[in-house]
């Protein structure tokens, strides 16, 4: 399991949905989409339309890789926090029934009224 108190989840830019892709092949089902894909330094964050995926991508090769899937069934509270001018980063925090807080920050120039606006399709 991925620890999401770990710095290296901090700071997601959006990336194109295709790099999204690529990364969660292997994991996604029929029927299952990217909607939109977050990128660190190596790691990556993917909203699908079934689920979160987190990727950690470790080692020296990168070939590594620990996936955590986090369905939006299990969602019971979340919260999104805009940029301000002094602070242009926002954040998403996700609560999840048997796991707990889930935090993601994101830059300055990502949508996260969007991002929130997808939770609520899939969780409400």
């Amino acid at each position: 399991m991925i620890d999401f108190k770990n710095s290296s989840y901090m700071k997601l830019r959006q990336v194109k949905v295709q790099d999204g892709e690529k990364l969660a092949a292997p994991l996604l089902i029929d029927g299952e989409t990217v909607i939109s894909a977050f990128k660190s330094v190596r790691d990556c964050v993917l909203f699908t339309n079934k689920r979160v995926i987190s990727v950690n991508v470790q080692g020296v090769t990168g070939k590594k890789r620990d996936y955590t899937s986090l369905p939006y069934s299990k969602v019971t509270a979340f919260s999104v926090e805009t940029s301000g001018v002094m602070d242009i980063d926002s954040e998403l925090e996700l609560w999840f029934s048997g796991l707990g807080k889930v935090a993601f920050e994101f830059t300055g120039g990502s949508n996260i009224t969007e991002i929130g606006k997808t939770i609520a399709e899939f969780v409400l």
